[in-house]
Order: C-alpha cells, then structure tokens, then sequence
C-alpha cells in the first residue's frame, strides 16, 4: 500500500518543520511518499518508511529557464518520486505534451512519476471520461518503455471530487481503474479526490487498489492515522 501525501502551496518553513515532526509519529507498516512545497523539499527529513517526492517538475533540462525546477536538481535533494499532470496544473493550461516531456526528463533522472488523470463532471455526465482517461494516460505512455511504463505510478483523481466530498461509486473508480490496467497493466494505481477516514474502508475494497494520493488530509496528522489505520485493516 502506498500512502502519497501532497501537500500543495502550503506550510512555511517553521510550518513545516512542525508538521513533518508530527507526522514521524505516524505508526504504519504502509510506505509514504511526502510531497512538501519545493521551499520544503530541501526541509525534509528522513522518517520511518516515507520516500521525499515533489509536486512537480520542469519539462526542461538544467538552463536558462527562469523559475523552473530540473529532474535532475530534485535528484540532487534526495527526490525519488514526483507528482505530474495534477488537475490543478492542467486547469492552469499545462497540456499533454508538457507532462508527457515532464515524464521523460524524471525517468532520465531516475526519479518515478506519479501520473495524475481524471475527468470533470461535465465529462463523467455525458459519458467522456472514458475518452479523457485514455488520452491522458496514452499520451504519456506512447512515448515510454516497457521498463518505464512498469515504474509508472497513476493516480485517477476525478476533477469533481477533488474537495468536494464526493467520491464515485466503487464500480465507477473500477471501471476506471480497469482501463488503466489495460493500457499499463504492471503500473501501480492510487486513488485521490476526498477520500478520508470516513471513506476509506469502503474505497478499500476496490480491485487494482494498490493506495492513495492525499491532499488536504495530508495536512492532518491524526486524522492520517486514523485513515492509515484503516488501510491496513485491507
């Protein structure tokens, strides 16, 4: 089971150095990948069973692009894991090409992705999501190895439920999941869009369920040890 805890633009410095002491008293047998700012990213601290992940990356190598970060220097603060393709990055106009770019440059770094897909609601009601989740993860994968795409982490966020507190019916997150199995049939598949502790231990009994990417709820400690707990109940 993989937890993955994305913690947006949030936390200062002082912040986080308080958040992350709390969450290393989080018991749990799960492995956590903690995504911090890129400020905090050179704050963390090696913990229990969490892997140092980032909430993005550059499309381009190290140069003269002004305000971006490379693979290669996430690399150089210990990064192993890196969320892509976010729906708030795409809403801010970041296209399919731009993750697929930004998929490459990680691997080159040896740095594992963490793909995010999903569809809007307008998109789940007239029947497109199946299209929206073909693309999204065809245009990353058409350009990847075998070997690459078996390294690959995908993370099915829909649009709508993102902080919302709706979550699709097991059967929908499924069919979703099945898809995925389908195109990258050995990548690891998490789920996101307001799962909590409330929640979970339904969301559990999903087939191809390998965890989750977490947002707001990875800004609460105990809370996250309520919601690791029931994981480990699976």
């Amino acid at each position: 089971m993989i937890i993955a805890l994305n913690n947006k633009s949030n936390l200062t410095k002082q912040e986080f150095r308080e958040y992350q002491n709390a969450i290393s008293d989080v018991r749990t047998e799960v492995n956590m990948i903690l995504c911090p700012n890129m400020l905090n990213i050179a704050n963390f601290s090696t913990f229990n069973n969490c892997y140092l992940g980032a909430q993005n990356v550059s499309k381009y190598p190290n140069g003269a692009h002004t305000g971006e970060v490379s693979a290669e220097q996430l690399k150089s603060h210990g990064v192993s894991f890196c969320i892509v393709g976010h729906s708030e990055r795409r809403e801010d106009g970041e296209t399919d090409e731009d993750i697929k770019e930004k998929v490459l440059r990680l691997y080159e770094q040896g740095i594992i992705p963490i793909l995010c897909i999903g569809e809007s609601f307008r998109e789940r009601q007239e029947g497109e999501y199946t299209d929206v989740i073909i693309n999204e993860v065809t245009s990353v994968t058409d350009a990847l190895t075998e070997e690459q795409k078996n390294r690959l982490i995908i993370a099915y966020e829909p649009i709508w439920s993102i902080g919302t507190g709706m979550i699709p019916e097991n059967y929908e997150i499924e069919e979703v999941f099945r898809i995925i199995k389908q195109i990258v049939p050995n990548s690891k598949i998490l789920y996101g869009g307001s799962a909590n502790e409330k929640n979970v231990s339904t969301i559990n009994k999903c087939k191809y369920l390998d965890g989750y990417l977490l947002g707001g709820l990875s800004l609460k400690p105990q809370e996250l040890q309520v919601f690791i707990e029931k994981t480990e109940e699976k």
